[in-house]
């Protein structure tokens, strides 16, 4: 049977590590052209297509910074160019810089603003005009907004803005069969999460949800090929918390 992703093209942003690329390296195992976007780090990009390609999927690099409207424009345009078409977009691109109100720093706010804020809305902007017919589009939010952590706030307040835009565009996309949706992971283990945590407060987030875990990147890129493959077809619109049952 033929692959039904399999002349399909997926955009999945900040790809080079962490969730990211584990959602890439599912994608292509899913049959998908996984588009590996990335800021900075060529090395890891290029690694990561390596070893999507060893696994006998197709990837392939694309530098932009996603707060960078042009950059984003000109990515989607060389997609285009090269593939013809962008059948999914994956929004993971995203920082976290955490600190009570008091304490939070204009440059931090800024960069969060920039890259999980106007980073998605530059990339929402282009895929509302470019996905194919039947395409989807995955943001990214976070769990945390229902739990009110104290420090998270500005980082939550970039991602209940994205959930925001998520439910809009879903609605401005009607006529087209294309889904727009949401996953909102809960604490998850990568250097996003772990980074400037002790162990003590890592073992406490952990046991926050019923699982008494905390969650892999897999888990997280299983919800993407859901929402990316034709069982996800008939959910739109919708932020699904995939989070062990932490909230």
């Amino acid at each position: 049977m033929t692959n039904p992703a399999s002349n399909k093209v997926a955009i999945v942003t900040g790809a080079s590590r962490g969730i990211g690329a584990a959602i890439a390296e599912r994608l292509g195992r899913d049959g998908f052209t996984v588009v590996v976007n990335y800021a900075g780090n060529a090395k890891a990009a290029d690694d990561l297509v390596t070893k999507i390609e060893a696994a006998g999927g197709r990837a392939v690099t694309a530098q932009a910074d996603v707060a960078d409207a042009a950059a984003v424009k000109a990515m989607f345009d060389k997609v285009e160019t090269a593939f013809g078409s962008v059948d999914v977009l994956v929004n993971n691109a995203g920082v976290m810089e955490l600190a009570p109100f008091a304490e939070a720093a204009d440059a931090a706010f800024d960069r969060m603003i920039d890259i999980n804020l106007r980073g998605t809305f530059n990339t929402l902007r282009e895929a509302a005009r470019r996905v194919r017919d039947g395409g989807r589009i995955i943001n990214f939010s976070t769990s945390v907004l229902g739990v009110n952590l104290p420090g998270y706030g500005v980082y939550v307040a970039t991602k209940g803005a994205v959930e925001a835009m998520t439910r809009v565009l879903a609605n401005e996309m009607r006529g087209r069969s294309v889904t727009v949706n949401a996953i909102a992971p809960g604490p998850t283990a990568t250097a996003l999460f772990l980074d400037g945590k002790s162990p003590e407060l890592i073992d406490r987030l952990s046991k926050m949800n019923p699982l008494e875990r905390l969650g892999q990147p897999e888990d997280i890129a299983s919800a993407v090929s859901f929402l990316a493959g034709p069982d996800g077809g008939w959910i739109n619109g919708q932020v699904l918390r995939a989070n062990g049952g932490m909230v």
